[in-house]
């Protein structure tokens, strides 16, 4: 097995490991055992690819793999996944293995592209590329869910104003109803959180490795927490504080705002992707 069939495995790991981390978030946030179980077995396979990469680096090298930082943080990962793995089969401690894994992910995003520096250039300059390649599409796909969620609570927020004016027609009748909106809403932020977060992780290891100058106050990168944040608070506000109606769609709206904000002016602003 070749550095690029292990690191291809390595990568496996990464995009199963961020599958399982979405599902894991929606059972957070909603409660729902079957987005957990479907959790427990994503995860089950990041083991299982890890635990492959770990016997085979001990048959071809003959000691246990701790002996350098790389090693050293891959059998680290691996301690993380077969802990949340217990914890999710005893069924203790809900939440600890969703925030394990967000850890864990990070962690192995880290050996896997951080660290691939020991391998030959030409190889690391392509793994470096795959992970800028899997960051961007992360954060495209999260983008496009909020940006359906906005459409969503516009139609919602429209359908209100329908109502309330007593306006009875077709076009109210071929919108859905106010709670079928709202809750598709949520729906899709609460897929939208999850990938833009693990974006901001893996697009962060790779402004560690890509960008000499790079500075966490650029305006890219405290744009996109600050949408993170606004998104949460949002999610916070329809979870705990139990908020519904036409606040709530008014919040998506201004998120949504303030996410176009930081796409194009801090964009321009930012060199973050200019070596991308």
């Amino acid at each position: 097995m070749t550095g690029l069939d292990l690191n291809r495995l390595n990568e496996a790991a990464v995009i199963v490991y961020a599958c399982c981390i979405l599902f894991y978030f929606i059972d957070f946030v909603h409660t729902d055992r079957k987005a957990s179980r479907i959790a427990f077995w994503l995860l089950s396979i990041v083991w299982l690819l890890q635990t492959i990469f770990l016997f085979y680096e001990m048959a071809v090298y003959g000691t246990f793999p701790i002996l350098n930082i790389a090693e050293g943080l891959y059998f680290y990962t691996w301690v993380l996944v077969t802990i949340s793995l217990i914890l999710n089969w005893l069924k203790k401690a809900d939440f600890i293995p969703f925030f394990l894994s967000i850890v864990g992910f990070a962690m192995l995003a880290l050996h896997t592209f951080a660290l691939s520096g020991k391998q030959s250039g030409q190889l690391s300059e392509q793994l470096i590329s795959e992970l800028s390649i899997i960051h961007i599409t992360m954060a495209i796909l999260s983008y496009g869910a909020f940006t359906l969620s906005f459409v969503f609570s516009m139609l919602y927020l429209l359908q209100y104003r329908l109502l309330k004016k007593k306006r009875w027609g077709k076009r109210l009748i071929r919108i859905n109803d106010l709670s079928t909106l709202d809750h598709i809403a949520y729906l899709l932020n609460v897929t939208g959180v999850p990938m833009l977060l693990l974006s901001l992780i893996l697009g962060s290891i790779w402004a560690y490795i890509k960008l000499p100058d790079f500075q966490w106050y650029d305006p890219k990168v405290t744009g996109s927490f600050g949408v993170i944040i606004v998104y949460s608070m949002y999610l916070y506000s329809k979870i705990v504080k139990n908020q519904q109606g036409k606040p709530i769609a008014l919040w998506n709206a201004a998120a949504f705002l303030i996410l176009l904000i930081n796409f194009f002016l801090f964009g321009s602003l930012s060199r973050f992707h200019e070596y991308s």
